[in-house]
């Protein structure tokens, strides 16, 4: 779903017709649509939960999640779909954006957990967790870059506007990856509560990033980081 060369079977490539009909295939499998693609930090939540069902949105969290919906509903854009993590902090989050997205549908995935992606480059002292999670994580936050953010299928022939709900750590993994910039510096990026991050998608493959992170649409007073 990237390269539309990729996408086909070259040894079934008429000997007679030669290019004439490669470029009739390739064309078929070109993408013509741009895909919009947010990607929304989850709200604050409690951070003294033990277990992930304990992880509840704080009543500051359910605060920013009302925000974020009200701006994300401002925008005037016919959202296709939201995608969030299946862990509870991400999940409550996205009911309460939902709210102001009437008829939107809304899928669950663990692909967009939390985790730790890639040892980062230069490293920091303040988080080092067990080298096997880098190897438990990094594949599954890989994956859920892979399937998740492509150019538009060749099928599609509007514009597309898609929101995903997830965690600071896979978001920024994935801005790096799409921006082709090293994915190491994945933490050198920081990322509000509730925050939005737009990447847009053209049908030849560029990706460009309109906003990083944004929360001015919340009072200072709202705005946190945990």
């Amino acid at each position: 779903r990237r390269e539309p060369l990729a996408l086909i079977n070259l040894k079934k490539k008429n000997e007679e017709t030669g290019e004439e009909e490669l470029a009739s295939r390739l064309d078929h499998c070109k993408a013509k649509a741009t895909r919009h693609i947010f990607l929304i930090r989850h709200s604050q939540y409690n951070l003294d939960g033990r277990a992930d069902k304990d992880r509840t949105l704080t009543p500051l969290g359910r605060e920013q999640a009302e925000l974020t919906g009200r701006r994300l509903a401002s925008l005037g854009l016919k959202f296709d779909q939201i995608i969030h993590s299946s862990m509870t902090r991400a999940t409550e989050t996205t009911e309460i954006i939902s709210k102001h997205l009437p008829g939107v549908k809304k899928i669950s995935t663990d692909l967009l957990r939390e985790g730790a992606p890639i040892e980062p480059d230069p490293p920091v002292s303040h988080w080092k967790p067990e080298a096997v999670q880098y190897y438990e994580d990094g594949a599954r936050i890989e994956a859920a870059f892979r399937n998740f953010i492509h150019r538009a299928d060749a099928k599609q022939e509007e514009d597309s506007y898609e929101i995903f709900v997830c965690h600071a750590n896979v978001i920024r993994y994935i801005v790096c990856r799409a921006l082709q910039f090293p994915p190491e510096g994945w933490l050198r990026m920081s990322l509000n509560n509730g925050s939005i991050t737009h990447l847009v998608i053209r049908p030849n493959g560029r990706v460009a990033l309109r906003t990083l992170g944004d929360t001015g649409f919340m009072p200072p007073d709202k705005i946190t980081r945990t």
